[in-house]
């Protein structure tokens, strides 16, 4: 595998004097504190959270145990991640952009706040336990908060927005009922995903709630020549506007679906890259003593098709940039495509060869720097956001073993291993706790062994 922690071939004399000066010349970036995991011990987690009915149902055998949560998108009782859809949490008001039916009243000024508050209320202590720490994901994807964000088939709601201003008050100039509907649905978009958000939270502090898809980078030209990645002034900016969101949130969860046009491309690194980054600024917007955690959901297939599985390259790319960047976890989406047997049995064989190996990789490693350059006190982050180092295990001194119930990872880190980590991490400490990027005086005396 590439990304490792790559030694460069210089031996350096390990005493004092040449650690302090390392840590004189790669001074440990000025971070601010951030929630601790939601699973002490687990700096990033990677959580399943697709279908996989049809393979059981065909005895087609899985191995999840690479994984520290499996779940799936539907709506059950007591799971760790529990991803509520509009129809099941409150009455999200929407209009079909094709038949034009508007239901629970077809846009958020029309919408029933105090009835839809009340539902979410009844929907999330009826399907999350109490006082148990988990993920709970809002997926309302019909409008967005923002009116001028709403193009495409969601100009509709301009649309319906502008006809109820202009209803409210036949004397508005059309200049004047954009306006007014501008400002109307603005304040009512916030006061439903606010309020649901608020709701949520009060009835399960512990779990980490959030809307899906924000924040969003609009970083999507991937193929436009000289790609960087980075987001547009202007989505950085709307996202400064959505402060009240961030706010109200205690995860963000952002997505970066790749297309096929990304498979083996550098420009995968730059897409992921600047979604998660963006989400991590975002994370320290609100005026809190610690960031929010960001948990990035991502795709094993490539978007818009069911057989083309994403290399072990595109992993770096995905898992690989959200662990390197600060991000607590990857959620691994879908919600159809493993459907029949061919599919589950292409799916097994790609567990077993190239997704739990790198799984298991990327989480052992994030605990070893935790523990050893954070003293476990804080996760690693990149020393630049835009470069390309990631937490991988140094193959020459580790071993990843499919063992029954887990991935074991047994090993020696070198001191080598350290100071690479160490030239190309800081350390981001948790929420009340102390730590310092530095490298430990001496490697392990025996091997480590890592459950994942």
């Amino acid at each position: 595998m590439e990304h490792y922690w790559a030694g460069r071939g210089i031996s350096r004399v390990l005493c004092p004097v040449i650690l302090s000066l390392l840590a004189t010349c790669c001074p440990a970036t000025s971070l601010p504190q951030t929630a601790a995991p939601i699973v002490d011990g687990k700096p990033f987690m990677v959580i399943w959270n697709a279908p996989l009915n049809h393979c059981t149902q065909d005895k087609v055998p899985l191995d999840m145990s690479a994984f520290q949560a499996v779940t799936t998108p539907a709506l059950v009782k007591d799971q760790f991640l529990s991803l509520f859809y509009r129809d099941h949490m409150g009455l999200c008001p929407y209009t079909d952009y094709q038949t034009g039916k508007e239901v629970n009243g077809g846009f958020p000024q029309k919408g029933n706040l105090a009835a839809s508050l009340a539902k979410s209320r009844a929907e999330v202590s009826e399907y999350i336990p109490e006082s148990s720490p988990g993920l709970g994901v809002i997926d309302w994807e019909d409008w967005r908060p923002t009116y001028e964000r709403n193009w495409g088939s969601k100009m509709i709601y301009e649309k319906l927005s502008i006809a109820y201003a202009q209803q409210q008050d036949p004397s508005l100039t059309s200049a004047q009922a954009k306006l007014e509907a501008e400002e109307q649905f603005d304040k009512a978009a916030r006061n439903f995903m606010e309020g649901t958000l608020n709701v949520a939270v009060s009835e399960r502090p512990e779990y980490l709630w959030g809307f899906y898809l924000f924040p969003e980078c609009y970083n999507f030209d991937t193929s436009e020549p000289g790609y960087t990645g980075k987001c547009p002034m202007n989505a950085q900016q709307r996202n400064d506007e959505l402060l009240w969101l961030w706010e109200a949130s205690t995860a963000l969860y952002p997505s970066a679906y790749m297309p096929l046009s990304l498979k083996g491309s550098h420009n995968a690194a730059l897409f992921v890259r600047n979604q998660v980054q963006e989400a991590m600024r975002v994370s320290a917007l609100p005026k809190r003593a610690y960031t929010t955690p960001v948990y990035l959901y991502s795709r094993i297939l490539f978007r818009g098709q069911s057989k083309v599985y994403l290399a072990e390259m595109d992993l770096v790319s995905s898992i690989g940039e959200s662990a390197a960047l600060g991000a607590s976890g990857t959620v691994i989406w879908d919600s159809t495509d493993f459907d029949n047997k061919d599919s589950c049995d292409n799916l097994s064989d790609y567990l077993l060869s190239t997704l739990n190996p790198y799984v298991a990789n990327v989480t052992a490693a994030t605990q070893i720097c935790s523990n050893f350059l954070c003293q476990g006190n804080g996760r690693c982050v990149r020393r630049d956001y835009n470069t390309d180092t990631y937490l991988h295990l140094n193959p020459q001194h580790f071993q990843i073993q499919r063992s029954v119930g887990s991935y074991v990872v047994t090993g020696v880190p070198s001191m080598q291993d350290f100071l690479d980590m160490y030239d190309h991490f800081t350390c981001q400490c948790y929420a009340g706790r102390s730590c310092s990027a530095s490298v430990p005086s001496q490697p392990p005396q025996s091997p480590l062994v890592i459950h994942v």
